[in-house]
């Protein structure tokens, strides 16, 4: 079996599992989704090299209907054209700003405030460039199923420097690009982005 499909199915039992444990009608049922979400559990463990234990850190029991968690990032370059890329501190390798989207912010509020929590620059949105399903593009693979939203911003104020939780911030030629946290965004999605970002029309990619 193709590895990127049983990574896929092994998400979607999870999700499965999770929808029978909030909707259960029996006990009897409840135990037998518990137990097919620990194996799923057990499962994505190997295949993500991550103990069980912490997964379970990841993954709290479910109370209600098992969705994909959001992503959201901003795509920003220079007047030159260079791009704004953040370095992260768990792995020191570079990504474009972004995070998870936060419950009670809208999508464009939470890439500004994630630009600058992880750079330092006020930014704006200009619109948005694609929405990604992680599953669809060779990222390596990771517990959560997730939907990658970028848009395209600009800077319009603050001084570059990095965050609490980041260990750089710069802006880089396109020759000159450091190695990618791949977890967070290819080398040819960023090639996408640079020729979705110049485009005048609102194209907008969607997996």
């Amino acid at each position: 079996m193709d590895p990127q499909k049983a990574h896929v199915l092994l998400q979607q039992l999870k999700a499965l599992a999770e929808i029978g444990i909030t909707h259960a009608d029996s006990g009897y049922d409840l135990e037998r989704y518990q137990e097919i979400r620990k194996i799923s559990l057990e499962l994505l463990g190997d295949w993500v090299n991550q103990p069980v234990e912490k997964l379970k850190d990841f993954f709290l029991e479910p109370e209600d209907y098992p969705t994909p968690k959001v992503d959201v990032r901003a795509y920003i370059e220079n007047e030159k054209g260079d791009l704004l890329l953040a370095q992260e501190s768990v792995d020191g390798k570079w990504t474009i700003p972004g995070g998870w989207a936060d419950i009670g912010e809208t999508p464009l509020e939470c890439v500004v405030k994630e630009v600058k929590e992880e750079t330092g620059l006020e930014a704006e949105v200009i619109r948005l460039l694609a929405i990604y399903d992680k599953r669809c593009h060779p990222h390596p693979p990771r517990p959560h199923y997730v939907y990658k939203l970028i848009f395209l911003c600009k800077t319009k104020g603050g001084v570059l420097n990095p965050g609490f939780d980041m260990k750089g911030a710069q802006f880089f030629g396109w020759d000159q690009l450091p190695e990618l946290s791949e977890d967070r965004i290819l080398r040819s999605q960023l090639e996408q982005l640079k020729a979705l970002s110049r485009r005048e029309e609102s194209d907008i990619y969607c997996d």
